[in-house]
């Protein structure tokens, strides 16, 4: 009885509702004739009390409304182009046979591409070269948890590997554009119609049994296309055959118009990208402003394309990423933290009535004050906004002064007066405005920030470093000594029984005693890859304890190890990690580089640049022995050499100069 009663209870209540994220209800009339309406929980957006179903049942159309960001990035890109170049770019007037686009999917390089910009998308594209607009679509119906199975074949029949055969000669029509492969939905319903003879209202029946996965009705229709099809003189074995393809299929069933519209899309990004690369990346940039992991990564991936990204500029940056003259990506204000869309509005409205601005002073002398208020000026300062004043640098704006004022506030302080003095001015007899002399503030002497303390301050109001990377006077250390980087952890399982060398920055450090009085570590450590929390413990931590220092610069070796087995389960637990040794990046270089060779190609020799390294060697005498590979490509002859007089000291200005001058070296 006890039961019953608290069934009863429960019969008629919700366990929650929902919305669906896209899906509009369009009526006759008013919808309160039809269904019962609700407000939406934490939020007044009316919603049906029906189920989506149940309202197609009752008679009225259900709509999906998808929003694109997409299509704001390709607006925003246009705006660009329209800025910077003043011409009026229409994508739908975008040929669909661009030879730089299709080169573009074909290497791959979709990064920011919607819809094909996942590496194992990049890898199907390199494989399948892409030349028409159908293969776009193609691939992008197939590349789904169900159909990616049919991509090497549909690889290999585009490529000429694989024959493309048909179970019919009369579905080639169908299947011609997608080499013999059944990929769409249009392509059931209209094979239906050829081969059984369905009608247009049966093959939609089909469709939705194949899309919806309606198991039942598939077997429903199935006698309804054996029979039409073998009275239409087909063989009953082959329908047979294509029937069980069509059933798998329907596990998976995906519509060739979204298909087309997803690659169409697509295309005119890709077409963006490909034609209008720098203001294409300043469009995608601005469009993840808020999310600094997306803005490093596309960043970085402006590096790879060779397009300069340089960081917020009041004489030239706006509230989004833009495009400066010499076709460089220029940081938007709008992502640095505590300068709001006012004061971007009043920089950028006065640069473009009176010019760029000469001085910090000038600015403040120009600007509303009022939006742009002392913090929009300080994380302005810290971003290097005010980098192109090429008098000042970024500490002498908060070097302070006896009376406690830093330099920056004196400069505010000087604005609103020359504003306070331009307003109150009178008109002299003589139709002049009086103005009153107001003198700037002296730019205090003090010394620059050191590159760390200039980044990491940086880094405080965008997230991000712009103007460089903590690591970068260790490149060569990093490129001849790891074999790992700081990424590599996310996936520890696919190192396992390996030793990693990797190096980077520590950016926090937690020491921490366990119950049993035991101390361990948390660090943090970053490279140009990736940030990672590491946990070391026992001997490990006495060992090593004394690197972990906040903004210390880290080698590290680590052994990664299987995880331990539970006991009773037999499962294996995560890998885990044994550090082997820690040392400061600094001392690698004289730790690590025995023997410096250089090497070089006889048929680019020349007299002056030998004498030119010769001299440069010279400069760097020490007791590291020298040797020299020359050889020739076309015999394939190779020389090793070793200096038996000369010997060097390995140091990152060494190489560093070699790279300058284009000399290929290996370290031993």
């Amino acid at each position: 009885a006890q039961t019953v009663n608290m069934a009863r209870v429960l019969e008629g209540s919700l366990r929650n509702t929902g919305i669906h994220a896209c899906g509009v209800i369009i009526t006759p009339d008013d919808i309160t004739n039809f269904v019962p309406v609700a407000t939406a929980k934490d939020s007044d957006l009316y919603v049906t009390q029906f189920d989506n179903s149940v309202v197609e049942n009752a008679g009225l159309l259900k709509m999906d409304f998808l929003g694109l960001k997409t299509l704001t990035l390709i607006k925003d890109t246009v705006k660009i182009v329209k800025a910077k170049h003043g011409i009026q770019l229409d994508p739908d007037e975008f040929p669909l046979d661009d030879t730089a686009t299709y080169e573009l999917f074909q290497r791959g390089d979709t990064v920011g591409i919607f819809q094909y910009e996942s590496v194992g998308m990049q890898k199907h594209l390199k494989d399948l070269k892409p030349s028409v607009f159908d293969d776009l679509i193609a691939m992008n119906a197939l590349y789904r948890p169900g159909p990616m199975e049919y991509i090497p074949s549909f690889i290999a029949r585009k490529n000429g590997e694989e024959e493309i055969a048909y179970d019919l000669p009369v579905m080639e029509e169908n299947l011609k554009e997608t080499y013999g492969i059944t990929v769409y939905q249009e392509q059931v319903m209209l094979l239906s119609q050829k081969l059984a003879g369905f009608s247009k209202g049966d093959a939609d029946v089909l469709r939705k049994a194949m899309g919806k996965k309606i198991f039942a009705l598939l077997q429903k229709l199935k006698p309804q296309f054996l029979d039409g099809g073998e009275k239409n003189g087909h063989p009953r074995e082959i329908l047979e055959k294509i029937w069980k393809d069509w059933e798998a299929f329907a596990s998976y069933a995906f519509n060739k118009s979204h298909s087309t519209c997803y690659a169409y899309i697509a295309y005119q990004t890709a077409y963006l990208k490909a034609h209008y690369p720098a203001e294409y990346m300043a469009a995608v940039l601005s469009n993840n402003m808020n999310d600094i992991k997306q803005v490093t990564f596309f960043m970085e991936e402006c590096k790879r394309m060779g397009l300069e990204v340089l960081g917020p500029d009041v004489n030239e940056s706006y509230y989004k990423f833009a495009v400066n003259k010499d076709n460089a990506v220029r940081f938007g204000m709008g992502a640095i933290k505590g300068v709001g869309r006012s004061a971007v509005e009043t920089i950028v409205e006065n640069r473009k009535e009176n010019g760029s601005f000469k001085s910090v002073f000038d600015l403040a002398k120009r600007i509303d004050l009022r939006a742009a208020n002392k913090k929009s000026f300080e994380n302005l300062a810290l971003a290097g906004g005010f980098d192109s004043f090429g008098d000042t640098h970024r500490a002498q704006y908060f070097h302070k002064e006896g009376d406690g004022s830093t330099f920056l506030e004196m400069v505010i302080k000087y604005g609103s007066k020359f504003q306070e003095s331009e307003n109150s001015s009178q008109v002299s007899l003589f139709g002049d405005t009086s103005e009153v002399q107001i003198p700037e503030p002296e730019v205090p002497p003090c010394a620059e920030w050191g590159t760390m303390e200039k980044l990491r301050r940086e880094k405080e109001v965008v997230g991000i470093y712009i103007s460089g990377h903590p690591l970068d006077d260790f490149r060569t250390e990093i490129n001849s000594f790891c074999n790992a980087n700081v990424s590599f952890f996310n996936n520890l399982e696919d190192h396992i029984n390996r030793e990693l060398s990797f190096a980077g920055v520590i950016t926090d450090v937690q020491h921490r005693v366990s119950k049993n009085g035991k101390g361990w570590a948390l660090f943090t450590m970053e490279d140009y890859t990736d940030t990672f929390e590491f946990r070391i413990f026992g001997e490990e931590y006495l060992k090593f304890r004394h690197f972990f220092m906040i903004n210390s610069f880290v080698f590290v070796k680590v052994f990664v190890r299987e995880g331990w087995t539970n006991r009773e389960t037999g499962k294996k637990g995560d890998a885990r990690l044994q550090f082997v040794n820690f040392m400061l990046l600094q001392e690698t270089m004289g730790n690590f580089a025995k023997k410096l060779t250089i090497k070089l190609n006889i048929d680019q020799i020349k007299e002056a640049s030998i004498h030119e390294l010769k001299d440069t060697l010279i400069s760097y005498k020490g007791k590291h022995p020298l040797n020299f590979v020359i050889y020739e490509m076309n015999e394939e002859i190779k020389v090793n050499l070793s200096s038996r007089k000369q010997k060097v000291e390995i140091t990152s200005d060494l190489l560093h100069t070699l790279e300058e001058k284009e000399v290929h070296y290996k370290l031993n």
